[in-house]
């Protein structure tokens, strides 16, 4: 019995080394030297291009920090909202730092960390137009990113309010201000981030908020393909360190600055 097992053993073993070993998505990225980063670089402050059309914000320095750990280069791949997944599924990046809201149905393609950022939404609309709370929207015209957190829950309502609001999907967040600014749309529902940088950069004239929209906490978190638990691990204790060190907070005070830096904590889940 011993001595038949130790065959069986042996033969493992040399079964085992004849394999090729099996690389996962960490080790390619620390291989080729790179980390490509997906970024949303129309959604100040979290992403966006400065006057020399360098990508700046919370979410491309977050980038740059993880790459540094790993001991690689970053790149910064400007990605669309609804081409977050796309582009990590497709290959063109290895990660998303995309304030990407951790949704059940996204979780079916894309692999999540957890949190690394929370978001409060707010009303976003123009001055002289009445509008001073969430309910105000009832009756206008509203639009938003397509298939973002916000657009979807501001959609449902619009489809209960039936009183001839109406809703309108958009491709970027540039062609929501661009829309807003234009009379195409009275309002729009933004992170509380969003909103206060759009207002105070004063590139679109006469914006305002309109007050804060009754959503759950918006929770983001970094994707991987959804198949690379390594990765996935690895980016998990990744945000832990961010906030252990105090790195998040002096990325939070840096870019957006308004009180404490958001609880990433779930009460009741997890600590």
């Amino acid at each position: 019995m011993a001595k038949g097992f130790g065959i069986l053993a042996a033969a493992a073993l040399t079964l085992a080394a004849a394999l090729p070993a099996q690389a996962d998505k960490l080790d390619d990225i620390i291989a080729s030297g790179t980390l490509r980063c997906a970024v949303v670089l129309d959604f100040p402050p979290m992403g966006s291009r400065d006057a020399n059309n360098e990508p700046i914000g919370f979410d491309v320095d977050y980038c740059n920090d993880l790459a540094k750990v790993l001991g690689v280069k970053a790149e910064i791949v400007e990605t669309p909202f609804p081409d977050r997944i796309p582009a990590l599924v497709s290959g063109r990046v290895d990660v998303g730092v995309a304030s990407t809201s951790d949704t059940l149905e996204r979780a079916k393609t894309a692999g999540f960390s957890i949190p690394y950022f929370a978001f409060k939404m707010v009303v976003l609309t123009k001055e002289g137009l009445g509008i001073e709370d969430y309910n105000s929207l009832k009756g206008k015209k509203t639009g938003s990113v397509s298939g973002t957190f916000e657009a979807i829950a501001l959609d449902n309502d619009v489809k209960k309010w039936a009183d001839g609001t109406t809703f309108r999907g958009y491709q970027s967040q540039a062609d929501v201000f661009l829309a807003l600014s234009q009379g195409q749309i009275d309002a729009t529902v933004v992170t509380s981030t969003v909103a206060a940088a759009i207002v105070k950069e004063g590139k679109y004239k006469g914006l305002m908020m309109g007050g804060d929209a009754p959503y759950d906490i918006d929770y983001v978190a970094l994707i991987a393909l959804r198949n690379e638990q390594g990765l996935i691990n690895y980016l998990n204790l990744f945000v832990n360190q961010q906030v252990r060190t105090g790195r998040y907070k002096a990325l939070y005070d840096k870019w957006i600055g308004l009180g404490e830096a958001p609880d990433l904590t779930v009460p009741g889940v997890y600590r």
